[in-house]
């Protein structure tokens, strides 16, 4: 049997995949994070446009109790940790260590919406009462969304991690899953200071 001899520019060995901005995945949750902190920009924009429109603010109302909104970011805040830690052994390939940090992640992001859930309930405000009310429920259900979102995604994740295992695009898939839960927490401590402490500090 002859032998076939490999030329020097054989890449058949080299991974089908890779982490960070060497991956077309890692560029599209890039985008979309730049794509939904517009929004965000132009919302908070559209609540500081009308604050100068009102004698007192929030207007007809006191500003929205604190102590969920705190739960949450704290509890957020305290999230980065295990999102730093799975996307590190997801790089790794480490597939047990990765499904209990996608476990926890899950568990976490499932925990951050119930907190959410009794935050809006403690609204002293609703959304077609004033522009104000709207723009404050608006903030707080975008934001909601994007959690949503990543908590889903963490949910396929691990679906997949535990009934098939993870290929290296999915471990890649973790990586650029972290990096979208930075925008979410990031984001949470601006809309935090906008619609908690403005308020407070006008």
């Amino acid at each position: 049997m002859r032998r076939i001899e490999r030329s020097t520019g054989d890449l058949s060995d080299l991974p089908d995949y890779s982490f960070g901005p060497t991956t077309p995945g890692w560029w599209g949750v890039l985008g979309f994070i730049l794509v939904e902190g517009v929004a965000f920009v132009l919302a908070i924009g559209a609540y500081y446009y009308l604050v100068p429109n009102e004698s007192q603010w929030p207007p007809r109302s006191s500003p929205p109790p604190l102590l969920w909104a705190t739960v949450f970011l704290l509890i957020a805040l305290a999230s980065e940790l295990p999102n730093v830690w799975v996307k590190r052994r997801a790089e790794a390939l480490e597939l047990r260590q990765v499904q209990l940090g996608l476990a926890v992640m899950t568990l976490l992001g499932v925990v951050l919406i119930g907190v959410r859930a009794f935050e809006i309930a403690a609204l002293n405000v609703r959304w077609d009462s004033t522009a104000y009310g709207s723009i404050v429920w608006a903030l707080l259900l975008l934001h909601t969304f994007h959690t949503v979102t990543d908590v889903y995604d963490s949910v396929v994740l691990l679906a997949l991690a535990y009934v098939h295992g993870l290929n290296g695009r999915q471990f890649s898939d973790v990586s650029d899953n972290s990096v979208y839960w930075h925008f979410i927490v990031g984001s949470w401590v601006v809309l935090y200071a906008v619609i908690y402490w403005t308020p407070r500090w006008l």
